[in-house]
């Protein structure tokens, strides 16, 4: 088993952005393929239990055939067509297409959330601050950010408990849904406003060189990781570049 979860937070956003850019720069159905295939098998050997793989992933199981299928419909008019109502064409040209955009949104989508699962938000945020540079009060804002996401969904279902419990939330679920979100967002607003005061009480706005209480480490383990997501994306590039079906969007 690969222990990614090891692995500095930074080499795996690394790792995802390469492979994203050899695939953005084109659309084909083989290099996505490619690297859809690459990428599958890695997984395999990364130990995530199917069910939490299948879970996180399933957003883009569902975003990836709903956008070939809007390719396939309005997508590029080229070739034989098969069928044509108004605006809706679907001829040999948006069939291809729809399937590189299908296997392309799998290859980019996939990775991004495989390799973020394991991510702690503090060791993301150490690695920002300490191997890219980032400025600290832009770090150390979004961790808190990140922290306070987990309480939505406990203050949500407060929230509703309460409405219950006064009695007006038996009926009209749409307007009750509409009057709850306001009031989460107002909750929201204040919980951050007194954060962002106590951060700044304790120090965390100075403008002095900051010290970290864990070092964010890089080894070869990291730079693995870099490589094989260089890697992944030559081998797709060579691989359409040679079946002839490489083509590049600037084109």
């Amino acid at each position: 088993m690969i222990p990614i979860a090891a692995v500095n937070p930074v080499a795996k956003l690394g790792a995802g952005l390469i492979v994203s850019l050899f695939l953005i720069v084109t659309i084909d159905w083989v290099s996505a393929t490619t690297a859809l295939v690459l990428e599958l098998v890695i997984i395999a050997f990364m130990g995530i239990e199917p069910k939490r793989f299948w879970l996180r992933t399933l957003p883009v199981w569902i975003a990836a055939p709903l956008t070939a299928l809007t390719i396939l419909l309005y997508g590029r008019y080229e070739g034989e067509v098969y069928f044509e109502f108004l605006l809706i064409s679907i001829s040999d040209g948006s069939i291809e297409l729809a399937l590189a955009t299908f296997l392309r949104v799998l290859a980019i989508g996939l990775p991004a959330v495989v390799l973020f699962i394991s991510i702690d938000p503090t060791d993301f945020a150490d690695g920002l601050a300490q191997r890219l540079r980032f400025p600290d009060r832009f770090v150390l804002g979004a961790l808190a950010a990140v922290r306070m996401v987990g309480l939505f969904l406990e203050d949500w279902r407060s929230l509703e408990l309460a409405r219950r419990a006064r009695g007006v939330a038996d009926r009209g679920r749409l307007r009750r849904l509409a009057g709850q979100a306001f009031a989460l967002l107002v909750l929201s607003i204040r919980r951050g406003s007194k954060l962002s005061i106590a951060m700044e009480a304790r120090g965390f706005g100075g403008s002095q060189q900051r010290t970290w209480a864990r070092e964010s480490r890089w080894g070869a383990a990291e730079w693995l990781t870099l490589l094989v997501g260089l890697l992944v994306g030559i081998t797709a590039t060579v691989v359409a570049v040679l079946t002839g079906s490489w083509n590049l969007i600037v084109n």
